[in-house]
């Protein structure tokens, strides 16, 4: 079944998918029909324990039923009306008091439209042009982001997509993550003209990659002395290392933070949090551009108002950390010198190398197509992981036993191939 619906897809989208990633899966990708809790089912009748979990926000598992429920009553009331409605303001509410307490929220999209806005913002508000951004940290698909690093003279950019101008790269500066003396050259190089820092607090998207003691809190005195504003991108961390986020969990205040996946439930969602005075430089108070049709979208808030408010009256937080805690060690005793493992709360990811990975130079050393390997001997054995190295694994609060055992002995056998 999926083989030929990705022969008819690969006439009808590009590259048969919608997401690159998704055509990652060889030798083609699996097409889900439904999923529960920890399990996504196929077309082709398998059952696969999902640690993919939508690339993050199902913190909860597929299909909670609290969830399905808020989402259907919402549906039944109508599910876009270009006009305010009570559960945004509800979301709002929750977001704020983790998040930036006596601050404000704009509700956008995805976490590309967050990230977008928040340089937008902090733009606006400075009055100034560069950004820095961290080499293996990804912000979403806009321009200003899509950039690598240049020469190690300059620091600055150098676009990693076609169609990026290379106007717009040399307004980013890229630096190296957990290495403050590389965040302040590439301040120095910026001189007065530093809008924002942004980054990843932890990295998502080279794998896990956790900051190194007093390094976010150095991005937070270097953005002060150069008068920038520092912005943590949590769309992936965002009430899942902690209800409070990166902020919280490492005790350092950022300028902007941006949200995305968990904060809707499942069901897309962006958003763009602050201080006040900050945030009423967007419009229609302030000449900040920022506006569209789907934002704050009633069933996404919906989703999402629900997702919180199960977080904030349970243990799931815990009880997702738990699981991951399980996989990580069984990952360490079966894979002893063969990977590195690096884990935060609820998220983790093997490394297919015996050195520490503390940047993407560390995450790009790794042996992929060992981890491709690895990937497709668990996919036989009914567990889904990424199909890149470069992505996170993620539990979630349906991970139970059976689920995690069955992984558990999914890894053994899966490692033991790979000797």
């Amino acid at each position: 079944m999926s083989e030929g619906l990705y022969a008819e897809a690969k006439e009808l989208l590009v590259g048969g998918v919608n997401s690159p990633v998704r055509a990652a899966v060889r030798p083609y990708p699996f097409f889900v029909k439904e999923a529960k809790g920890p399990y996504v089912f196929t077309e082709d009748g398998e059952r696969l324990v999902d640690y993919v979990l939508g690339y993050g926000p199902l913190i909860l598992g597929h299909a909670h039923e609290r969830v399905l429920k808020a989402i259907v009553e919402q549906a039944e009331r109508g599910w876009l009306y270009g006009a305010p409605t009570r559960v945004e303001v509800e979301l709002a509410r929750k977001v704020i008091s983790h998040v930036m307490p006596g601050g404000k929220v704009r509700f956008v999209n995805s976490g590309t439209e967050a990230t977008m806005t928040a340089v937008r913002l902090a733009r606006g508000f400075t009055g100034r042009n560069r950004i820095i951004k961290f080499d293996g940290c990804y912000h979403g698909a806009h321009d200003y982001v899509l950039v690598q690093a240049g020469s190690a003279a300059s620091e600055y950019g150098v676009p990693n997509s076609l169609g990026v101008p290379r106007e717009a790269a040399l307004l980013t500066l890229v630096a190296r993550y957990n290495d403050l003396d590389s965040a302040e050259r590439a301040a120095k190089a910026a001189q007065d003209d530093l809008a924002a820092i942004i980054v990843e607090p932890v990295i998502g998207n080279m794998g896990v990659i956790p900051p190194e003691r007093g390094f976010l809190r150095g991005l937070r005195e270097i953005a002060d002395r150069y008068g920038a504003l520092l912005i943590f991108d949590e769309v992936i961390t965002g009430f899942r290392i902690s209800m409070g986020g990166a902020q919280e969990y490492y005790g350092v205040r950022a300028d902007i933070v941006t949200l995305g996946k968990i904060i809707g439930g499942g069901l897309p969602v962006g958003a763009i949090v602050s201080r006040k005075d900050i945030m009423d430089s967007l419009t229609p108070i302030g000449q900040v551009f920022n506006a569209g049709t789907f934002n704050g979208n009633p069933l996404t808030m919906a989703a999402g108002l629900a997702t919180i408010e199960i977080l904030d009256t349970t243990d799931a937080l815990s009880r997702a950390s738990k699981a991951a805690e399980e996989v990580s060690e069984e990952l360490e005793r079966a894979g002893e010198g063969l990977v590195t493992v690096n884990r935060v709360e609820s998220m983790l990811q093997a490394f297919f190398t015996q050195r520490p990975v503390k940047d993407a130079d560390g995450a790009r050393s790794s042996n992929r197509e060992l981890y491709v390997r690895f990937h497709e001997a668990l996919r036989r054995l009914g567990v889904f992981i990424p199909p890149s190295q470069f992505e996170s694994l993620f539990t979630s609060l349906a991970h139970d036993d059976e689920a995690i055992n069955l992984t558990l002995d999914a890894i053994r056998k899966a490692m033991r191939g790979l000797r």
